[in-house]
Order: structure tokens, then sequence, then C-alpha cells
């Protein structure tokens, strides 16, 4: 669905919750319900707007009992639920239902603890990713994952879908820095996964929420790892006349066993983008531009500068550039993360592709999205984690103009299809969302499809949470084309239709 075509809602869908909203106003306070229209449409996308549908109503929960009160009325009626973070997200993995309730989170916005002895931070779902960092900097500590939105978006919402950011590489993504969660079943149950310690008894459910988009059950407490600030940070930026010679520098660093905090790609729109933008100082006749960021110790930090700077020189660099002090490299990165407001200043409206390659494949890929670019006639800049092979093409069109819209959609599912054939993924972190179903069509056969809802189904048997979210039906990819069914009947008829 998109918003452009949205679904007319149920009448009896709109009376289950006419009814809810209805008890929903006897048991929470007035101030944390948005009924009016123009006051619910604020919450009717998130950072993927092309995908738009204003929510039946808005609740704002400010404790963990307000927020069970309204998993219980809304199970009670039947009312499907779609919990919302800041609203940054990029795969409309927060698009609202007309006829539910959009749980806001924002309000549970409270850093609970900053345990220095145990390096982590106890947390609610709606503090800001960069307050982690900025409460924790006292005591020498801060939280490694940084999404280019970082000063806006949540701790849930990077929980939800994974979120990574400019040092996944050397530090990895939001999974592999939060050591427990406590959520909240539809059922109401209140369930604490992991914790401070290394290791809990049982199934290892933890890494199973993290990623699950709010379909499992609703994270009201986050413990993330907390790592101490390194002696010394450096970083390189190295100019390219070629974008595939800078696919090459790429591998050739990892190959030479360098594991950089992070290694940041951008080709020559991006860049001139981002240059206008920010006054960075890029080198805008470069056809990409690498940004290397070595962090450790200081004798650590000087062995690894020089080593990186041999290895793009003799890669194809045509230029390498240390960043003089701490100021020029703050500009450095905060032009690669200020890439997509920049496009937005030179297009009208831009779609973000998110998928993952093997980065060996860089080279290749890009030059088959140049390919694309030219066959649907629309612009691309590329901005990626190039260490990681996670892609972020910016497909330019203007949604004005009568089936760019469209063309930029089948351009990015092809984006999708191509990082499939080269032993990728269609996300590497925002998430499936509403986006990428048919594109999880492609990744994944009907008996996978088929364990994902069932996995569903345990943790929400009546299908309220963030319905039609992240994973495709049968019905669905056999509509799309991409999966066989036999005999032209599915399988397992009791599984979910959405």
């Amino acid at each position: 669905m998109t918003a452009a075509q949205p679904l007319p809602p149920d009448s009896t869908a709109l009376d289950a919750l006419a009814a809810a909203i209805m008890v929903l106003q006897q048991e929470l306070p007035a101030d944390r319900l948005i009924l009016e229209a123009h006051e619910r449409r604020t919450y009717e996308c998130d950072g993927l707007s092309a995908y738009r549908q204003t929510p039946g109503a808005v609740a704002l929960p400010h404790t963990r009992e307000e927020l069970l009160t309204c998993l219980r009325v809304c199970r009670e009626h039947q009312v499907p639920i779609v919990p919302r973070g800041a609203g940054t997200g990029l795969s409309g993995g927060a698009l609202p239902s007309a006829t539910g309730l959009l749980l806001s989170l924002a309000r549970l916005n409270r850093i609970l603890e900053i345990d220095a002895d145990n390096r982590c931070a106890v947390v609610q779902p709606g503090v800001r990713n960069l307050a982690i960092s900025e409460a924790a900097a006292p005591q020498g500590l801060y939280y490694a994952p940084d999404p280019s939105s970082q000063i806006a978006c949540s701790i849930g919402g990077n929980v939800a879908e994974n979120a990574g950011g400019v040092h996944c590489l050397k530090y990895g993504l939001t999974v592999h820095n939060v050591l427990g969660l406590e959520m909240v079943t539809l059922d109401g149950e209140i369930i604490r996964l992991g914790g401070k310690t290394l290791d809990t008894a049982g199934p290892d459910l933890l890494a199973l929420m993290i990623g699950s988009e709010g379909m499992l059950g609703i994270v009201t407490e986050v413990t993330v790892r907390l790592l101490p600030r390194a002696e010394r940070t450096q970083v390189l930026l190295a100019s390219f006349d070629e974008v595939e010679a800078a696919g090459r520098a790429v591998a050739g660093i990892i190959a030479a066993g360098l594991i950089p905090a992070g290694l940041e790609m951008m080709d020559n729109a991006a860049i001139r983008a981002a240059e206008d933008f920010v006054h960075a100082g890029y080198p805008v006749d470069a056809a990409a531009i690498l940004l290397c960021e070595l962090d450790g110790t200081n004798a650590e930090v000087s062995e690894d500068i020089m080593v990186v700077r041999r290895k793009l020189l003799e890669l194809g660099a045509t230029e390498v550039r240390t960043a003089r002090d701490a100021q020029e490299q703050a500009l450095f990165w905060a032009g690669r993360k200020a890439a997509f407001p920049a496009a937005g200043r030179i297009s009208p409206d831009y779609y973000c592709m998110d998928g993952t390659i093997p980065r060996h494949q860089l080279g290749t890929v890009l030059e088959r999205i140049n390919a694309l670019s030219r066959e649907h006639g629309l612009g691309v800049c590329n901005v990626f984690h190039a260490g990681d092979g996670n892609l972020h093409p910016l497909i330019l069109y203007d949604a004005n103009q009568p089936g760019q819209l469209e063309t930029a959609e089948a351009f990015g599912q092809q984006i999708l299809e191509l990082c499939v054939e080269v032993g990728g993924t269609v996300t590497g972190e925002h998430g499936v969302g509403v986006e990428k179903l048919d594109g999880m069509c492609v990744q994944f056969a009907p008996l996978e499809l088929e364990q994902f809802h069932r996995l569903r189904q345990a943790f929400d048997p009546l299908g309220l949470l963030n319905p039609g979210k992240a994973v495709p039906t049968l019905a669905r990819c056999a509509e799309f084309g991409r999966q066989h069914v036999h005999g032209g009947q599915l399988p397992h008829p009791d599984l979910p239709r959405l």
C-alpha cells in the first residue's frame, strides 16, 4: 500500500477502534490521546515519506503502566497497534493503520542509570541515541552505534530496526551493543531478556527481539553497552578518479588486516551535494572519496595511518589527506552525515535504499546502479558504509511529476534484487517495514517465510502488533511472481494473508 492508494477503512474495524478509544479516554489522562484529525496527521509517516496513512488514533503513554493499559484495551477490542519511536525510520516500519492505534514511545524518555563500573546504561525506549553518549561522557564512555539521525532517533527505534551507523564496521550494529531488554507482550506479560551479565540462561531471545520491528512485543527498557573513548582518533580522506578503484581500496584495507572505526564512501553526486550544503572541504572533482577513521592508542593510530595511507595510494587514490585537527575531523564526518538532507536540496524528493553486499562486489554493483539510473532517467547519489558493504543509494525524483514515484520504486526494487543476486541482503540497517516486502519475496523461500509467520504467531496470535510489516505473506509473494507456488495453491492456509 502506498500513500497514493490507501485501503478504505473497514466499518467493523472502525467500530472496534471507536469502542477502544472510549475505554482509553476513561482510563488514561486526557493528554495521553491524540484524536483530532489535523494532529494525527503529524504521525502519518516516518522518514520514508512516500508512504502515508493517517492513524486512527495516537497514544502517548508516559509510564509502562499506561502502555500496558493501551495494549490491554487494544487486545480486548482487537485493534491493531503500531509502535513508533522518533519517526526517523526509512522503511515505513511505523506506517500507521487507519483503524488502529499508533503507540508513540517518545514520552518514555528517561535515562535510568549510567553504570560506569559495568560500562553500561539503562534507558527507556524514547531516549535519543546521542543523549546516551552525552550522559556517559563525564565518565569517559560513549554508546558506539551512531546512525546519521543520531541527534534525533530513539534507542527504541534503533532496537526495532537494528540500526547501525558510520562506526558499525568496528563496533557493530545495535544487536552487538545491547546487553538487555525489558519488553511487554500483547498479553501484558513483562519479560526481561539479557542484562548486565555476560550470559543468561535459556535461548537467545534478546537477539531475536532486536530488529523485529515491533512485531513480537513492545520494548520498555534497554540496557546498552558503553565503551571507553579511544586515546586518539584520526580521519583520512582519500580521493579517487574511478568509483571502481575506491571499491577495490575498501577491500584492500580490510585485507591488510586493519579494521577501521569507520570506512565510508561517497560518489561524485553525493560529494557535490554534501559540499554545497556543509562546505566540508571535499574534492568536488573526485569520482569518489573514502573517509577512513582509525582509533586506539596514540602509537597504534600512528602506525595504522602509515599502513592505510600506503595502501590507499597503491590502490589508486589520487590524494590522501589527514584531518589537521578535531575541527576538520568533525567537518569531514559532518559532510557524510548530512548527505541525506544534502540530497534533498538538489531534488524535490529522494528515495533512500538500504541493501548490503559483499565488499568485493562494490565496484560491480555501483556500475550496474549507474546503468539502471540511465535506463530509468533518474539520478542517484551513492553514499554508504563501504566497510561492511551497506549501500544507501539515494534515487532522485519529483513526486509532482506523474509516474516518477512509481519509477523510483521500480528502480529501488531492482537495486534490492541486485544486492541479493551478488550474495547480499535487502536491508542492512533500515529494516523491511512496508518498503522491502517484495524484496523479501526475492530473498527468502516459502518455507522460510512460513517460519517467520509462525514465530510472529507465537508472540502475537491475534496479529495485532504492527501488522503488514517486515514479513510478506505467501499470497503477496505469489502475486509478485518471485516464489514457487505448488499447483497454484498456497500451503498452510492458516497463515495470515495480510
